[in-house]
C-alpha cells in the first residue's frame, strides 16, 4: 500500500447509508465491474461514471450507516476509489472497509472545507491530509497496527491466505 495517496474528490454529506453507497435493488449483481458502476447511485446516478478513478470519497458524520452490506465497500473499491475521508464512519461499514481492502480514514472537519473536484494527498506516514487547491494541511486520526497489515495485503481473505499459504 503506497504511504502517498494522490487523487481528485468528490464530497458527500452526512449519514451517507449502505443503501445510497449500493442501492439494494442491485445486490442480484455478482460481477465486481458491474456493482462499481452502480456505486453511489442513491445519491446520484452518474457518480460512478464520472468518478476520477483513483479518486477519494470525502463524506461527513456517520458514513455507511444502515445495513451492514458488504457490496458499500466493494462497490466503492470496483467505483476505483482509493480512500473514504470521512468525519465518522458506522462501525460495521468501517470494518467491512479494512476487511475488503478499502482505507477508510477519520478526518474531522474535512468535508466542511473541500469540495469535489479539489486534489487531495493523504500522507499515511504523518496521518495528514493536504489539498492541492488550498494548501491547507488538516490531521487525521491514524489506523491501528492491526488495520494496516490487514490493508496492506489488500484485505482480510488475502492477508490470511499469505499467513497460511493458501
Amino acid at each position: 500500500m503506497d504511504k502517498l495517496i494522490k487523487g481528485d474528490i468528490i464530497v458527500l454529506g452526512d449519514n451517507i447509508d449502505t443503501d445510497q453507497i449500493y442501492p439494494g435493488r442491485f445486490l442480484a449483481i455478482t460481477d465486481p465491474v458491474q456493482i462499481g458502476s452502480h456505486c453511489l447511485s442513491g445519491v446520484d446516478e452518474h457518480i460512478a461514471e464520472t468518478f476520477p478513478k483513483g479518486g477519494m470519497v470525502v463524506a461527513g458524520r456517520n458514513f455507511g450507516c444502515g445495513s451492514s452490506r458488504e457490496h458499500a465497500p466493494i462497490a466503492l473499491l470496483n467505483m476505483g476509489a482509493s480512500a473514504v475521508l470521512a468525519d465518522s464512519f458506522a462501525r460495521i461499514f468501517f470494518r467491512n472497509a479494512v476487511n475488503l481492502g478499502l482505507l477508510p480514514i477519520v478526518c474531522k472537519g474535512l468535508s466542511q472545507e473541500v469540495k469535489t473536484g479539489d486534489e487531495l494527498s493523504l500522507d499515511l506516514e504523518s496521518w495528514t491530509v493536504t489539498s492541492r487547491d488550498t494548501g491547507h494541511t488538516y490531521q487525521c486520526e491514524p489506523l491501528g497496527d492491526q488495520a494496516l497489515t490487514i490493508l496492506e495485503a489488500g484485505g482480510i481473505k488475502p492477508l490470511m491466505r499469505r499467513r497460511y499459504g493458501k
